[in-house]
């Protein structure tokens, strides 16, 4: 009877695998299957997985949607300086929090959890009269400072977490032996702790690349990140053109699957970040 049991759950936990991993994985293979099949194709029924490829939608992005490309490189702007900005804040921040104790770094933990819930949206309409003050609006600039400024708390979090697993007992003696605070943290504690950093990153890059309301609210025209472009195809006037719209989502996905991919254990440490902590 318990080998019948262990039968049955073995089975339910590989169907719920499997049903995960379709739920992921069909949309985005149905996504890049239909960016290669011609127009009448794409939505025929019953769904053919048989077709002759073409690379026709692809040609028409190139040549109807020159602004998408312009799109792709502000998004790695954007994307590459929030990356940046936010894993030296988070670093210098976590390493406040992880060798310093008191009663308002204490508390201040619950404020920055507490600013991660906030909907954006509660933040960029108040945001946009105070970005437009300031000359800001529709710049690579006011993008860095508002994704950095949104995910720097879980950075924080997740740095401390990483930082917490430095022997302070290395501080120490560095600081025995004439070494600054800075110094320490330079030296000994930031590459050590370098895998937490790779994932704060990695965390960023993927929130960065893909966030879509700050830019609609912030940028018009020089500095629109590829979603954004995306979303102007969807209302384009003369119809939605399925095809280049699923050929220019393939684009958009691959730069940041692939990143991800390489990346992946360490995306891991930061999901399981203080787990295994005694």
């Amino acid at each position: 009877m318990r080998a019948d049991h262990r039968l049955l759950v073995k089975a339910g936990k590989a169907v719920a695998v499997a049903a995960v991993v379709a739920w992921s994985i069909v949309p985005i293979a149905f996504i890049v299957l239909s960016s290669f099949k011609p127009g009448r194709d794409i939505f025929a029924v019953p769904p053919k997985l048989l077709f002759e490829p073409t690379l026709l939608h692809y040609q028409h992005l190139w040549q109807r949607w020159g602004s998408f490309f312009d799109g792709l490189v502000n998004s790695l702007i954007v994307t590459a300086g929030s990356a940046v900005l936010a894993v030296a804040v988070s670093a210098l921040a976590g390493y406040a929090y992880s060798r310093h104790r008191g009663r308002f770094l204490a508390g201040s933990v619950y404020l920055l959890i507490g600013v991660r819930l906030i909907p954006p949206i509660v933040v960029t309409l108040p945001l946009f009269p105070i970005v437009n003050l300031l000359g800001l609006n529709d710049t690579h600039l006011v993008l860095i400072l508002l994704y950095t400024t949104f995910f720097v708390s879980l950075g924080t979090i997740l740095m401390r977490t990483f930082i917490d697993q430095v022997p302070r007992e290395l501080d120490e003696a560095a600081i025995i032996d004439g070494a600054s605070r800075l110094t320490v943290l330079r030296r000994i504690v930031l590459p050590l702790a370098a895998p937490g950093m790779l994932a704060v990153a990695v965390f960023v890059v993927v929130f960065a690349w893909n966030e879509f309301l700050f830019a609609f609210i912030f940028t018009a025209t020089r500095a629109k990140t590829a979603p954004f472009v995306l979303s102007e195809m969807i209302s384009s006037v003369d119809g939605v053109d399925w095809g280049v719209l699923f050929a220019a989502a393939s684009i958009q996905l691959l730069p940041v699957l692939l990143f991800v991919i390489a990346m992946n254990r360490f995306l891991v440490a930061g999901l399981t970040a203080g787990a295994t902590k005694g």
